[in-house]
């Protein structure tokens, strides 16, 4: 698949490598894993000398020495001597950058708390050593949020104030999906472009997975997941086991309890009879895999909340093949795709909901988007959107079928909540998989 989208964080990058001709800059980037942070700093400086090193838990020693390797081949030269550091070999990279500029990539940079954790403090006393006569463009990439947080914006770590720029890479949006869509499949209606949105939701790795074995309907995709040998059945695991380590099982059973609609947390601490308080501060504000919502325009301590996992496919992972994980490993793989098959229609409307709220967002027409129910969770809005400075109010009730829409009953549901707008434009929609 070609490279799609990232038009501003390309500039960026590339902005950011010029000025980096005359003094030192260091860039990081930040996001999950499959996003497309590698693929985004190769394709900013394809062409260009670049070096590309992967922090790997393991000795320091032999990854230097590996990064050894990877530096000769990438600058073609012969590094005399030998590094048992990352600060000694980080400070020859400095030096050789004073007379030879190019860019250093670092993939997974959090490691190296793992790894050795003085290197942030050796990284800042060399970085402001060097940073006025080396001319080295430093990419510092993260997939594990609350480290990369940690060590660049907490004013008590060594990094803090050292880069020159950030980028949070996210998903590609609807409008970019829906392009990728056109572009990639000979059959872009919206069916298809709710299934690629809901298996994939825009994450860079699975766009271009599906894309590339043209897995656009719910079908081709279905079949891509449930084969033998499927790089997805396992995602799950792949992705979240090593950043959970040995409370892994607790985690999991959460998520796999907010995949199956119990989304508050009374409703998954009655089933686990534990306190999860501690368990859902992490999952959100540490590792970014689930979101705490609040109803629309509720105060900001509410407890009316509901927990939803972020990422589409981590969804999908743990509803059915998690949940249904017995029969995964007995290869029965054709088993779990019936159920899914049985279950997509009020799976998918989950988001199709999700879809039309990133579809605003990229909009950049309102000023706040969420969803809206009342205590019990009485009058249910799917949407709700406000544009403060224009005055505007929207509320849409978003369904698959659009006959199965009734306006009056979204206005009635809507009372209460339009009284605190009595001076705004009220705008009622209907959405449905014809208005994708």
């Amino acid at each position: 698949m070609k490279f799609y989208n990232r038009k501003n964080e390309l500039s960026l990058l590339r902005q950011t490598k010029n000025l980096s001709k005359k003094s030192a800059k260091m860039t990081f980037i930040v996001g999950r894993r499959r996003i497309g942070k590698t693929s985004l700093a190769i394709k900013a400086f394809e062409g260009h000398k670049y070096i590309y090193l992967f922090v790997a838990r393991k000795n320091e020693a032999l990854l230097c020495t590996e990064f050894v390797n990877e530096i000769e081949n990438a600058l073609k030269i012969k590094v005399f001597g030998e590094f048992k550091t990352f600060a000694l070999l980080f400070e020859y990279l400095l030096v050789t950058a004073q007379t030879t500029p190019f860019t250093l990539i670092i993939d997974e940079f959090q490691e190296f708390y793992n790894v050795n954790a003085t290197v942030f403090s050796d990284l800042q006393r060399l970085w402001d050593k060097y940073k006025n006569t080396s001319k080295i463009n430093l990419v510092l990439s993260g997939s594990v949020y609350s480290l990369m947080k940690k060590i660049f914006e907490n004013n008590k770590e060594p990094l803090f104030g050292r880069a020159n720029e950030r980028i949070h890479l996210k998903p590609f949006n609807p409008v970019v999906l829906k392009q990728i869509l056109k572009k990639e499949s000979s059959d872009s209606g919206n069916h298809n472009l709710l299934a690629f949105y809901t298996f994939t939701g825009g994450v860079a790795k699975y766009v271009e997975l599906f894309a590339d074995k043209k897995a656009f309907s719910l079908d081709k995709i279905l079949n891509e997941i449930f084969r033998e040998n499927s790089l997805l059945i396992e995602e799950g695991k792949n992705l979240l086991i090593e950043e959970f380590g040995k409370e892994y099982t607790t985690y999991f059973s959460i998520l796999s309890l907010i995949a199956s609609s119990k989304t508050s947390r009374s409703e998954m601490e009655s089933v686990l009879e534990k306190n999860i308080g501690g368990y859902l501060e992490r999952l959100e504000k540490d590792y970014q895999i689930i979101q705490s919502v609040r109803p629309f325009d509720a105060k900001p301590g509410s407890r009316n909340l509901k927990y939803f996992i972020e990422d589409n496919f981590l969804q999908f992972w743990f509803r059915f093949i998690y949940k249904y994980r017995s029969a995964i490993e007995i290869g029965n793989y054709h088993y779990v795709k019936q159920i899914v098959e049985r279950d997509y229609e009020t799976f998918s409307g989950i988001f199709l909901e999700k879809y039309f709220r990133d579809k605003l967002a990229a909009e950049g027409k309102y000023s706040a988007i969420g969803s809206y129910w009342e205590k019990g969770n009485k009058n249910e809005i799917d949407i709700v959107a406000v544009n403060k400075l224009d005055k505007q109010l929207m509320l849409a009730e978003v369904k698959r079928n659009k006959n199965k829409i009734d306006m009056d009953t979204l206005k009635a549901k809507a009372n209460h909540l339009v009284s605190k707008y009595q001076d705004y434009n009220v705008v009622y929609k209907a959405l449905s998989i014809e208005d994708m």
